[in-house]
This record gives structure tokens, sequence and C-alpha cells, in this order.
């Protein structure tokens, strides 16, 4: 299984983020003209992905749990690893802030509706994680020999799929959602400062996120290189003209400026192999993807301050 875990970017007034869905209409003058509704839109959109990326840490876990241990069979004790799984984090603020968002205008019928349902799959999950987690930890295994990680394997193998299955669907009504909310967010920075540094700095963002989306998709058995090449070429676009922004307007994204640059190359140069594998990923591939993968990380958190002195 190919799992190449990131953060989702927590949005804001300042940068956007994440996702892979077609392109939505481009929003109406009114639209753009209103802060207080692109505002709404943003603030829920933050509280569902604050819950999304913390509970990425269940993700990590189950993918820990599975890289030593037979699922069909469960763990036996004579594994040659038993690597045991990850501790998970205090979500309880995160659930309590998506929960009201669930409630909370504007109405997003479907995602509204699938984070109740995400939120019981975690809840039925993490007490068996945290339960064998401490279990490994302790290397109980080897005073029971095996015993009661053999008895958890089946709860925690259905909590897990279950879990997993919720998951993806709130990510793909996520991504929906947030493909409107990049629109909305572009046209209001346009309308209220101009295409600018902090315009430049979001679409530049909007874009990368969109080659990630493709890259790091766990459910493709290989690459969709078309749809690759066209997202790679809109964000090689959004570079030139951040570049050229920069070139008439100096010092205006801080140290940000050559991030954008420098992950364009790599990802050129991964194109290059990705055509040779016909999008298939190699272990070499794999390895520049996942450096990839942190590049785009690291250019998200400095995003959200690259325009600072330029204000």
């Amino acid at each position: 299984m190919r799992l190449f875990l990131r953060s989702l970017m927590l949005i804001g007034l300042a940068c956007v983020s994440p996702a892979l869905a077609q392109q939505p209409e481009a929003p109406t003058q009114a639209e753009a003209a209103s802060p207080a509704a692109t505002e709404a839109v943003l603030g829920k959109l933050n509280a569902y992905v604050a819950l999304l990326n913390r509970t990425l840490r269940a993700s990590k876990s189950l993918d820990r749990y599975e890289s030593w241990v037979e699922m069909k069979k469960g763990p036996t004790g004579r594994e040659m690893n038993i690597y045991g799984l990850y501790s998970l984090y205090d979500v309880r603020s995160e659930i309590g802030e998506a929960s009201a968002a669930a409630s909370a205008a504007p109405a997003m019928p479907e995602l509204d509706a699938a984070i109740p349902a995400y939120i019981a799959a975690y809840q039925r999950l993490a007490p068996i994680v945290t339960k064998a987690d401490a279990y490994y930890e302790r290397e109980d295994y080897r005073a029971d020999k095996m015993a009661e990680g053999k008895a958890m394997h089946k709860d925690l193998a259905s909590a897990g799929d279950a879990f997993l299955a919720e998951r993806k669907k709130v990510d793909a009504l996520y991504t929906a959602e947030k493909r409107k909310s990049e629109v909305m967010e572009l046209a209001m920075i346009e309308q209220q400062q101009g295409k600018k540094a902090r315009w430049h700095v979001s679409n530049v963002m909007i874009r990368a996120s969109h080659v990630m989306d493709i890259l790091t998709d766990p459910d493709a058995k290989k690459l969709d290189m078309a749809a690759f090449r066209e997202t790679l070429g809109a964000y090689a676009g959004a570079v030139k003209d951040m570049d050229n922004y920069s070139a008439d307007n100096p010092n205006s994204f801080f140290t940000f400026e050559s991030e954008p640059r420098s992950l364009l190359g790599k990802l050129r140069g991964f194109d290059e192999k990705l055509n040779k594998s016909k999008g298939r990923l190699t272990q070499s591939a794999g390895s520049d993807l996942e450096w990839i993968v942190n590049d785009y990380n690291s250019m998200i958190s400095s995003a959200r301050s690259a325009t600072t002195f330029s204000e």
C-alpha cells in the first residue's frame, strides 16, 4: 500500500490548500465582494481540517501496525520485528469544534452529515489503538506469548477498516468544498488588494496542492500522467507569475520566494522518472516522492508568513 501522509493545509486569508476535484465555476462578483461569507466558509473548513490533521495520526498508527502484521491472520509473536503502533493525540477540542461547525452556517450538507460519522468511527477506534499501543510498548507479548495481541486484533482490524472508510469519504467531500473556497478566496483577495504578493502566494499554494493531490492518492495503482502534467503546468505558470511579480516588486515574499521554484524543479525531475516507468512508482521514485511531500509541507509552513514584511 502506498501511503504518503501529508497534513492538509489550514486555510485562512493568507493561503489556501489541497484538494483534487473538478474546478468549479468562477464566483460571481457578489460572492467575491462578501468577505463575511468567505470568512464563514473558511472558518468552518478550518474546524474540519484541524480535526482531519490531528486524527491523521490514527491512519499513521494503523499503517505502522499493518507494516509488521499479516492482517488476515493477525499477530503471532513470531514476526521478525514487532513495531507496535503509534500513540494518538488528544483531539477532544478538535472534535468539539468540528461537531459545532457541522451544525453551523453555511450549510455543506454532505460534508456536514459525514463529520459525525467520522467522529464516531474515530471514537470507536481510538481506545482500541491506545490499549494496543500500551500493550506493545510494554512488550507484554513476551510474557503472554501474544495472547492479548491476538485477542485485540479482530476489533482493531474491524474498527480500523471502518475508520479508514469514513476518512476516505470525508476527505473527498472536504476536497470538493475546499475547491469552491479556493475560488472564493482568490476572488476576495484580488478584489481587496489586487493581484499582489498575497494573491500570488495563495495562487501558488492552490496549484501546488492540486499537484500533490494526484501524487499522493493512495488508491491509485499508477499515476494519471495526463492529469499530473496538466496540474504541473498550472503550477509552473503560477510560479512564473509569482517570479515576475517579485522581479518588479523586490522583497515581496520574505524567504518563501525560492521554495516554489525548488519544488517545481524537483517535480519536473520526478516527471521524467515517472515517464520512464509509465506512471508507476518504483522504489527510487517512491523515495523521491517522500522528499517532495516533505518539501511541500515545509512550503505550507513558510507560506503562512510569506508576505509578513511586504504588507
